[in-house]
């Protein structure tokens, strides 16, 4: 199988966005979740939210996507309100970091074609993580589920334990549990594994690039095409 990652400022792209945007409420709605904070598309017009999609070679289909959504006075991140609704501490929290140092790793979504690919999952974490550094961040947070926690860990991020019920909470409804993430220094990565570091650091110092991977499913051929992005 090949796929395309690519990425873009949202602003840049609406058309692409709006597919993307679909995409994801699509497979939340197939899971019975139709209340995220990530799904509202007050993002779309944003120069400060960078979208990472995986589609078809030729652009066809789209795979799966996330976003990295740069807090500015304009625009909180997603996880302020909706963790706000269990713990307020989140605003002041994220206030004392200030707009534009931090920013939300969100709206990650695959399809259930490609699923057990790793698309919607550890590739985007990988390239989110390698480029977040160089768009002027100091951190990045994100909400997990308990199945991707340890992969998120292995990228660089941290349990948030400051907020919540040590960093957990039920979201996005009762039974379903988030945990909240924050990576507090992306330029060197230093809790991450030392093989995600090589690869994250791969990435960011080459941008467009293919690489074959191996999963469950087989080989897997991913066409790296997001130097437009920095």
């Amino acid at each position: 199988m090949v796929a395309r990652i690519k990425g873009y400022r949202a602003s840049d792209d609406i058309e692409t966005s709006l597919r993307y945007a679909e995409g994801h409420r699509k497979v939340l709605e197939a899971y019975g979740i139709k209340q995220v904070t990530s799904t509202k598309h007050n993002w779309l017009e944003d120069p400060n939210t960078y979208v990472l999609i995986v589609e078809s070679e030729d652009g066809s289909k789209i795979y799966g996507g996330t976003r990295v959504q740069v807090r500015s006075p304009n625009l909180k991140m997603p996880m302020e309100d909706a963790i706000a609704k269990i713990d307020k501490k989140i605003y002041s929290y994220v206030d004392a970091i200030g707009d534009y140092n931090v920013a939300e790793f969100c709206g990650l979504f695959n399809s259930k074609e490609v699923a057990g690919y790793g698309i919607g999952s550890l590739y985007l974490c990988r390239i989110a993580m390698a480029v977040s550094g160089l768009v002027g961040i100091k951190y990045l947070m994100a909400l997990c589920s308990p199945i991707t926690l340890l992969m998120s860990e292995r990228i660089g991020f941290e349990i948030l334990r400051d907020l919540g019920n040590n960093g957990t909470f039920y979201y996005p409804k009762e039974g379903l549990i988030a945990t909240s993430l924050i990576a507090r220094d992306l330029v060197n990565l230093p809790v991450a594994t030392d093989e995600e570091r090589a690869k994250i650091f791969s990435l960011r110092e080459n941008p467009s690039q293919t690489v074959i991977e191996n999963g469950r499913r087989g080989e897997l051929t991913i066409i790296y095409d997001i130097a437009r992005w920095l």
